[in-house]
């Protein structure tokens, strides 16, 4: 294996039974124009043989390959535990039905690091896009016209695209999802959201991922991950209403988060924020999509 200086960014991949599909990804690397970085995988416990694929490619690739495995326990702690081996200064996930395009490493780096040291305290670190290929964004969307905001800033600024995030290590070692007890998901947004309230990124109008959405994948799943793992939703719905000022958004999460409260037998009045008229309001609505089977 080559060395170059040391690594500026790792590229971290959770898997699990992924083993076919992660080639993909491996392709990829192999294709960047820029080694100037570390494929962290961890492996949620996969009951395949990755772990055979991942040591052939160890073998003969031209860039540094770090795998570990884990007993199955989701996204997040697979995450937190990427986030903790990681030692290079930026870190980006790069989940296993997505691809980095060819320049995408060397952009990257040379981004972040034409940015004024100073600068860079002030960000959690780029904002860029994903695509359905290197030309076109997944869904037509822009960013608009700014060189700087946070998610939600973008959000409000009618921006509701899928993004690529490449963050400075620290920042995500700050806020680690939080673990619950025989729970496997949380909403990537719970740490976003907290990011949002004390850092801004640099946004960057460029595609640098790829992304393949897989029949198995989180997305098909959401209504059982949002039926197994209420106490994340919970999370991510007070947090929600906390940054939400008086609107029809901060009502329809006061909604859900009355039905996870209920589902997680915790009175309502300690489970979501708002005022006792607010929490009133949203009862009839909460009633409804809990008759329906819904959260």
């Amino acid at each position: 294996m080559k060395k170059e200086n040391k690594p500026v960014i790792t590229i971290f991949t959770p898997t699990y039974n992924r083993q076919k599909l992660l080639k993909r990804a491996y392709v990829s690397l192999c294709e960047q124009t820029s080694k100037n970085f570390i494929w962290q995988i961890v492996d949620d416990g996969s009951t395949d043989d990755t772990w055979k694929e991942v040591e052939k490619w160890q073998s003969e690739s031209d860039f540094e390959i770090r795998y570990v495995s884990q007993e199955n326990g989701g996204k997040m702690r697979a995450h937190n535990r990427g986030v903790q081996l990681t030692e290079t200064e930026l870190f980006v996930c790069l989940d296993s039905d997505d691809v980095l395009t060819k320049s995408a490493v060397e952009r990257l780096c040379y981004l972040w690091e034409k940015i004024p040291a100073e600068k860079q305290q002030q960000y959690a670190g780029l904002v860029a896009y994903k695509g359905r290929d290197e030309e076109y964004t997944l869904n037509g969307e822009v960013f608009p016209d700014v060189e700087s905001d946070s998610l939600m800033g973008l959000e409000e600024k009618g921006f509701h695209g899928e993004t690529t995030l490449v963050f400075r290590t620290e920042i995500l070692r700050e806020f680690l999802f939080p673990e619950f007890d025989d729970e496997i998901f949380i909403p990537e947004a719970v740490v976003y959201d907290q990011i949002d309230r004390k850092y801004l990124y640099k946004v960057i109008p460029e595609i640098f991922m790829v992304c393949e959405y897989q029949p198995d994948g989180l997305t098909s799943r959401i209504a059982k991950l949002r039926e197994e793992n209420p106490n994340g939703w919970l999370l991510y719905y007070q947090q929600r209403i906390e940054q939400s000022g008086k609107s029809l958004l901060r009502y329809k999460y006061q909604v859900h988060a009355i039905c996870f409260a209920w589902k997680l037998h915790i009175p309502i009045h300690k489970a979501v924020p708002g005022s006792v008229w607010e929490r009133l309001a949203a009862l009839p609505a909460a009633i409804l999509l809990c008759c329906k089977g819904k959260l």
